[in-house]
């Protein structure tokens, strides 16, 4: 009996709503490949694909999945991604041909590469916002949909498919995975439409429950905080770590991110590093293992007056004002008291060298420190410069980040939301507010930090201690 053979329509080629209309534009508007290739054709694509038996004899498969379903309640809207795969091709297209997903045989060639890397070249795709495209190619060759994206990442040799990139990783469990590796669903019963691929960049919160993803999706790349193992299907999603990997020189770090558990990684397997990782390691929208090494050392040296909880891996308020009185402590004034850590300060933290944050000690002044938000910063300061007061007369007490979180459920949800429609920052939201965490409370938030003159890691959509005060002041 023959191999079944399926059509693949685009939905973006004939549909005539304004949202496909759109994304037609996009993709009619994206860059040619260069070098001669061009983009294969965007109308119907006939492929011809094994019954999901054939794929199981011609290689493992990562992950059996049931047909698709529907949607978990409380996903919020958005966020379930449409994304149809093209099969397996060379770089820049197969010049208009279609590409057989059994095709291009040949032996599989894991180039070297490193996390900084891979995650370097999935931050390109976000900040270009490139448009999804199952049939159309980027400057650099890769295919616009989310295994090409992953293949890019990877900086694979041509553009895999969810059936093929198992090959070039190696399975590992949930507690395993670090920035770079990838979530894999393939679904043999609809390779093409029902499968999808995304990058791990690294945990949100010390449940492990929320990570951050790196993924090609409708309308373009994207970067957010995600439930583990994603927003549907999460059983069927599968861990890989790339094989052709490599090791980190020991006694350094290696920025792999700045948003999420990870953003840096000590060389020794986790373990605390006495090497300097750089001031990049450190300030606002920083989540690393050096902001919770900087803490515990800072406490050590009389600063525990600064944390309320921690020291955690989310760069604060509580690790700028220490740092900042450590410096003080030293004599230093100006830009050598700026409250993030540089050689000298990290030279003394770690030798037990240097003079103790002396007790009752307020910074004496803010030169060069940020204006704070949702991950951490300054808070403000008043006419001295030194931190205003923990708490404000009218505010109500801050509840922690925990509070603000994926699958989140709690009455400060609730005050939240009422907050940011009281402010006006209140048109994401459908219903409500409601007790439970969504989309709609995450973007309310990052629009009002991105009020605040915050950007980047400082406008995540998460409330921190400073977001907090501002939004109830």
């Amino acid at each position: 009996m023959g191999s079944p053979v399926f059509e693949e329509f685009d939905p973006e080629s004939d549909c005539e709503c304004p949202g496909c209309v759109s994304r037609r534009w996009a993709g009619s508007h994206s860059p040619p490949a260069p070098f001669g290739g061009r983009p294969a054709a965007h109308r119907v694509v006939v492929v011809a694909a094994a019954a999901a038996a054939t794929l199981g004899a011609a290689h493992a498969v990562p992950a059996v999945a049931a047909p698709q379903t529907a949607d978990r309640p409380g996903v919020p809207a958005g966020d379930e991604p449409e994304t149809p795969q093209g099969g397996k091709a060379p770089l820049h297209g197969p010049a208009g041909q279609p590409a057989r997903p059994g095709g291009l045989a040949g032996p599989v060639k894991t180039p070297p590469t490193t996390r900084a890397d891979i995650i370097r070249r999935a931050k390109q795709w976000v900040s270009a916002e490139v448009p999804y495209s199952m049939s159309t190619y980027w400057y650099d060759g890769y295919r616009q949909d989310c295994s090409g994206f992953v293949s890019m990442a990877w900086n694979l040799p041509g553009n895999e498919w969810t059936g093929s990139l198992h090959q070039y990783g190696t399975r590992i469990t949930k507690e395993e995975l670090q920035p770079g590796d990838i979530l894999l669903f393939h679904n043999p019963s609809n390779p093409e439409k029902g499968s999808h691929v995304v990058l791990f960049g690294g945990w949100t919160d010390y449940t492990h429950s929320s990570y951050l993803v790196y993924e090609q999706t409708r309308p373009t790349s994207r970067r957010q905080p995600t439930p583990y193992a994603y927003w549907s299907h999460s059983d069927r999603y599968v861990p890989y770590r790339y094989k052709g990997l490599t090791a980190v020189a020991a006694g350094s770090a290696e920025q792999v991110g700045s948003d999420a558990v990870g953003g840096f990684e000590p060389a020794a397997g986790g373990a605390a590093t006495t090497s300097f990782p750089g001031r990049s390691a450190f300030g606002p929208g920083a989540y690393n293992p050096y902001v919770t090494q900087l803490g515990r050392l800072l406490v050590e040296r009389g600063g525990a007056r600064f944390y309320a909880s921690g020291p955690g891996p989310r760069w604060s308020a509580s690790d700028g004002w220490a740092t900042l009185a450590f410096q003080e402590a030293q004599g230093w004034r100006g830009a050598d008291a700026d409250g993030i850590p540089g050689p000298s300060t990290w030279a003394l933290l770690i030798s037990g060298r240097g003079r103790d944050i002396t007790p009752g000690q307020a910074p004496a002044s803010s030169t060069g420190m940020g204006s704070g938000g949702g991950g951490g910063g300054y808070p403000a300061t008043g006419a001295a410069g030194a931190p205003a007061a923990p708490s404000v007369p009218g505010v109500p007490a801050y509840p922690g980040r925990g509070m603000f979180r994926p699958g989140a459920q709690n009455a400060h949800v609730t005050r939240l939301g009422r907050q940011l429609v009281k402010k006006g920052f209140g048109r994401y939201y459908a219903t409500g507010p409601g007790p439970r965490w969504g989309e709609a409370d995450r973007r309310g938030v990052e629009a009002f930090q991105r009020a605040q003159g915050w950007r980047g890691g400082a406008a995540d959509g998460y409330p921190g201690p400073e977001t907090w005060r501002r939004l109830f002041s």
